[in-house]
């Protein structure tokens, strides 16, 4: 076992291999930066190259590829209050908050190093506790999927700030938007209106690019490109911009994100944006100061980035243990597996085990790969974004219309970019938080799916919902978070009268 584990850890650290996975983690950090340019475009693109390769050395490119794209969406997220990727839409509510309050470097520290420490949990889980965690995945039916998705969007007024009714509001136009198209269980159009484009529904990129980016230039364009440009003409780069006062702080928020971001990673289907979602709206729900959340504190980026990199072991660990891709990206590399006659199983440990532990070597070194790389153009980056608005914007406008043509090459993509670049002006304009309807656009389709579903499974009785002890625990929480905002205020006012002869304070 040991000899095993020392071979796959130097067959990584050969020479060819490591250039590989450098430049891996570089371009993905590329393709991360550049709206529309997803992590999965990156490997769909370089795929082909690892054809000619062997199995670690074409892994390993993928590996740093995957890691590098996950992590580089932190940079316009926090800089531009566009995600790169979708895993990086969480991050962008706290993210682009500091940015505006000039702590851009601050920001970008904490997002790299816990992007950093997140891959390292997620990729510890992965070599420690792949097979038992495997094991306990199995056991999520339809039944546990809708119910986990359910509890989310219970959480809608997690991530609301203001109006509760307003964010539930957001929350349903979400849904709702994601309903365009065809439906997943039947496959019967719905609000489409006999168009064809609309068959296909929206997709999340141009959803997420108009939503935030685009309108964020549309709000610029209106208050003036002077008045909008937020320069910091004082910038100073101290280190790597975090302090070890935010670091020891923050390590409690580390490991809650990081959690909940393995464990969804685990569960195949569920992808990187949602375990990004969910990692925020743990660390929130048990922070000290829930209420800063979305204003501009180094805790809401510290959730996004740890939860979304910890997601890539825990997608890792159903795809080496099972053979069952965690998601999209784990997909393809299950694809490059097997066009290298290489079946992952639990069998895999045994037959293959060089390669096993080669992979994980390969992916921490990417974590270090991806930490230094970042690092070291941080300031690049922040220079970059200090460029003068009359000339930083249209090329952002071009950068984010080019990437959501580049998702699937339809010009439709391009006007939904424009559209939801309205619809994000028109709700910011009467404040309407735009958090919900990304956290309803993404879980509404997953929660529908899974429903009809378990219901077919159930032979139409309800009440297997309850009776199974995942889903009926996961309903539960759902419920209490939902009557929590009503009967709490109503409990205060019970209590208080209750205890009529204690002065307040």
């Amino acid at each position: 076992m040991f000899e095993t584990m020392l071979a796959g850890f130097y067959s990584a650290f050969a020479l060819d291999c490591l250039l590989l996975i450098a430049g891996g983690v570089a371009l993905g950090v590329m393709f991360g930066s550049i709206p529309g340019l997803t992590a999965s475009m990156g490997l769909i693109l370089c795929l082909p190259l690892t054809f000619s390769m062997t199995p670690l050395n074409g892994i390993s490119l993928l590996c740093g590829l995957f890691i590098g794209g996950i992590s580089g969406g932190l940079i316009p997220a926090i800089l531009m209050n566009i995600p790169g990727t979708p895993g990086s839409v969480a991050t962008l509510f706290d993210g682009y908050p500091m940015m505006r309050k000039g702590e851009s470097q601050k920001a970008l520290g904490a997002a790299v190093v816990y992007s950093f420490l997140g891959t390292l949990f997620g990729i510890a889980v992965l070599s420690v506790f792949a097979p038992m965690l495997a094991r306990f995945a199995l056991k999520f039916t339809p039944y546990e999927y809708f119910a986990v998705s359910f509890f989310a969007l219970a959480l809608i007024s997690s991530v609301s700030s203001g109006s509760m009714l307003k964010g539930f509001i957001s929350g349903v136009l979400g849904i709702a938007i994601a309903m365009v198209g065809m439906s997943p269980v039947g496959g019967i159009q719905r609000l489409t209106g006999g168009n064809v484009d609309l068959q296909s529904g929206f997709l999340m990129v141009p959803f997420l690019v108009g939503l935030f980016a685009i309108s964020e230039l549309f709000h610029n364009a209106g208050a003036g490109f002077s008045k909008a440009t937020m320069i910091q003409k004082d910038f100073r780069m101290r280190g790597i911009g975090i302090g070890i006062g935010d670091f020891v702080r923050n390590i409690r928020t580390f490991f809650v994100s990081s959690s909940v971001g393995t464990a969804i990673g685990i569960l195949p289907g569920i992808g990187v944006s949602t375990a990004s979602i969910m990692g925020y709206l743990a660390a929130k729900k048990t922070s000290k100061r829930q209420d800063q959340y979305g204003t501009g504190v180094v805790d809401g980026v510290v959730a996004s980035e740890s939860a979304n990199n910890a997601c890539i072991g825990g997608a890792l660990v159903p795809l080496l243990a099972l053979g069952i891709p965690g998601d999209t990206v784990a997909s393809i590399l299950l694809g490059a597996l097997i066009m290298n006659n290489i079946q992952p199983g639990p069998l895999l440990f045994i037959t293959q085990g060089e390669l096993v532990y080669g992979i994980f070597t390969s992916l921490v070194i990417a974590s270090f790969c991806m930490l230094v790389i970042v690092l070291l153009l941080m300031r690049v980056f922040i220079r970059l974004v200090q460029t003068p608005k009359n000339i930083l914007m249209p090329i952002v406008i071009v950068m984010c219309l080019v990437g959501a043509f580049g998702v699937n090459n339809r010009a439709f993509d391009v006007w939904s970019v424009v559209m939801f670049g309205g619809l994000g002006l028109a709700l910011r304009t009467f404040g309407f938080p735009l958090q919900p309807a990304v956290l309803g656009f993404i879980l509404g389709p997953i929660v529908e799916t899974n429903f009809y579903r378990a219901l077919t499974m159930a032979n139409g009785n309800y009440s297997e919902f309850v009776l199974r002890p995942i889903s009926g625990a996961f309903l539960a929480a759902a419920v209490i978070f939902i009557l929590l905002p009503v009967v709490g205020p109503v409990f205060a006012r019970w209590r208080d009268s209750a205890r009529p002869g204690i002065p307040k304070p």
